[in-house]
């Protein structure tokens, strides 16, 4: 039987120690609490994250080891070039949120349901009306055809999810939001956890105590908080390099 910490509804950003989670399921770490932005912006800061479904209770993770990308080592490749090559589209930040959660949340080839469930779209646009979730969206004319949402804590990205509508939508908006974050002197894209996609993608395998070491340094440090609206300009890629 699994036995869980349960966590205080008194005490928003007190967490278990995240070294504690389970073996299996890989990382559960505690359930209870709330999608308060308190409780999520400490639990980030602590290298935690929520995710559960409609029909279960809200649980918290920090699996071992942690999905991250390198900032400084997503750039356009061949394929990408490519791609941009053949399309017109540009890149927005924080310009439709909303649409981009939602996007994410949409039903998939061979999945079930998904976990972002209205309880967390809200919760998240509410994080983003504080300026601390932000959204990369790529748009053909004006449909958008994929996109990335995430959690900005400190010098720390927490990326969410993606979703692509065209091929190439979702690494074009990844390598758009790294090369915004990589000027800002933020050097991680947390995805936590793995798959082969994102593998394929760039994405690196850290041992949870190295990523805990390293986001309780960069969760400290001043970030960019507010809207990233106004920061567009610095999102676009171009067939030719787009850096």
């Amino acid at each position: 039987m699994i036995r869980l910490p349960l966590l205080d509804s008194a005490k928003p950003e007190h967490f278990p120690d995240p070294r504690k989670a389970l073996d299996e399921p890989n990382g559960l770490l505690a359930f209870g609490g709330d999608l308060s932005p308190r409780r999520l912006l400490a639990a980030y800061a602590q290298g935690i994250f929520p995710w559960f479904n409609e029909d279960e209770p809200l649980l918290w993770w920090s699996p071992d080891p942690r999905c991250v990308f390198h900032t400084a080592s997503l750039r356009v490749n061949r394929n990408l070039r490519r791609r941009l090559g053949e399309v017109s589209w540009r890149i927005t930040l924080d310009q439709a949120f909303r649409e981009v959660v939602e996007a994410c949340a949409a039903p998939r080839p061979g999945q079930a349901g998904t976990w972002i469930v209205p309880a967390m779209i809200d919760a998240y646009e509410h994080l983003h009306r504080l300026g601390h979730a932000h959204s990369a969206e790529v748009w053909d004319g004006d449909s958008l055809v994929g996109g990335i949402y995430g959690i900005a804590v400190g010098r720390l990205f927490c990326g969410e999810s993606m979703f692509s509508r065209e091929s190439g939508g979702s690494r074009a908006a990844l390598v758009a939001l790294a090369q915004v974050l990589r000027g800002w002197d933020f050097p991680l894209i947390d995805a936590q956890v793995t798959n082969p996609h994102l593998l394929q993608l760039g994405a690196v395998e850290y041992p949870r105590a190295q990523f805990l070491r390293t986001i309780a340094q960069l969760s400290q440090l001043p970030g960019q908080p507010g809207s990233w609206a106004p920061f567009s300009a610095l999102a676009q890629l171009q067939a030719s390099g787009g850096e």
